[in-house]
């Protein structure tokens, strides 16, 4: 199947602003950033404001998530001007819009600015409410920033608000008893969504230095397992029921813009390192705030790992990441909508995947992973694009 140059109208559409400033980079993470210099930020503002100029779209914007670095680094003004020349350009999403922000970022003129542009979601950083494990993380706020972080956001009477809080587990030193009372002190605060991720050693992030010299170590897959079990069986307990590998919500509050991703539905980066999936293409800016500022003034923007979407690919993706949610994948209506020509490569794995207990399938035809499944959704990913060969025109 040729993909067209335009989607289906009703295929939703998502956009990605890539905010790069970090007051210091956390010990864990290889996102790109940016230190947050004046100069610097004016010249990614005015930058963003000429991309956002010549984007051209087909339908209305369903989701917003500016993510990063530390959007909320911003000053109230900036958020402001960058919010006001998006809705010129791009129309007011219709679904959700959210903005992640650190604890020691949350100030209330920058959270007034947020809500009268019609932000609806704020992603809290957390990470963890012990001061010994933020340390090991290399996070620059306090415990006591956190609350006062919640209170100035509740305070600003958003209206029907999801707020969401990032934790992390399995961080050397942690013990499960450590992580259920992180749990227990996110729970209690009464957010709408929880979002709770394995730790991971990026190369050549601090924390990776530290264990390839010795002086850390991670835990092993056993005893990950653990904390991931105890995760799913706390928060479902406590009203946040499960609803993809690392994401727990209240009913009516998962994240539109993330399913809108896992799905294999459309959305379009903007600044240094952002992702887009749009009009049969996939592909990045550049990672360098100089580079991409370059290639708008070019007019020639500069992207990487370009290429061409096929249905086999879009159907290998769509499979990795609907399995990775709660509801799992219709395996009929996946081979419809995409019309592979390698499905039929999986009949056998999909039996193996059950008779191992990974898999279970439903008399309706979906294919969802166990608890047990989920703790290898990883392995299963790289298994799945293996059996179906996919490739991919890189330009």
């Amino acid at each position: 199947m040729n993909l067209q140059e335009k989607a289906d109208p009703q295929t939703p559409l998502g956009v990605y602003f890539h905010i790069p400033f970090c007051a210091r980079p956390c010990d864990f993470c290889a996102f790109y950033q940016e230190e947050p210099r004046r100069g610097d930020i004016e010249r990614f503002i005015e930058g963003m404001e000429r991309e956002l100029s010549r984007v051209s779209i087909d339908r209305p914007v369903d989701t917003v998530f500016w993510g990063g670095g530390t959007p909320g680094l911003l000053l109230a003004r900036d958020l402001k001007r960058l919010g006001e020349s998006m809705l010129q350009h791009l129309g007011i999403p219709s679904k959700e819009w959210t903005v992640e922000m650190a604890p020691s970022t949350v100030k209330a003129d920058k959270i007034k600015a947020l809500r009268d542009l019609g932000v609806t979601r704020i992603s809290l950083g957390v990470q963890s409410f012990r001061p010994e494990m933020l340390d090991v993380l290399g996070r620059s706020h306090s415990k006591e920033q956190i609350f006062r972080a919640i209170d100035t956001i509740r305070g600003a009477a958003f209206e029907n608000l999801n707020l969401n809080l990032d934790l992390i587990f399995s961080i050397p030193g942690q013990t499960v008893e450590n992580w259920i009372e992180d749990l227990n002190e996110a729970v209690n605060l009464s957010p709408q969504h929880l979002s709770t991720y394995c730790l991971t050693f990026e190369e050549d992030t601090a924390l990776w230095l530290r264990r390839e010299k010795g002086q850390t170590k991670g835990y092993t897959e056993q005893e990950e397992a653990v904390f991931y079990e105890k995760t799913a069986e706390f928060l479902s307990a406590n009203g946040y029921p499960q609803y993809e590998v690392s994401n727990f919500a209240r009913s009516g509050f998962a994240c539109t813009h993330n399913l809108n991703t896992w799905r294999m539905g459309e959305w379009i980066g903007f600044g240094p390192s952002a992702a887009s999936q749009y009009h049969g293409w996939r592909y990045a800016n550049v990672p360098s705030l100089n580079d991409w500022l370059k290639g708008i003034s070019e007019e020639k923007p500069r992207q990487v790992d370009r290429m061409r979407l096929n249905s086999e690919l879009l159907f290998a993706d769509s499979l990795i990441f609907g399995l990775r949610m709660n509801q799992g994948v219709n395996l009929t209506h996946l081979i419809n909508r995409f019309n592979p020509t390698n499905a039929d490569l999986l009949a056998n794995f999909w039996q193996v995947l059950k008779g191992e207990g990974l898999l279970e399938i439903s008399e309706n035809g979906y294919l969802k992973l166990t608890t047990k499944g989920f703790l290898l959704a990883d392995r299963i990913g790289s298994e799945i694009l293996a059996k179906l060969e996919t490739k991919s025109a890189v330009c």
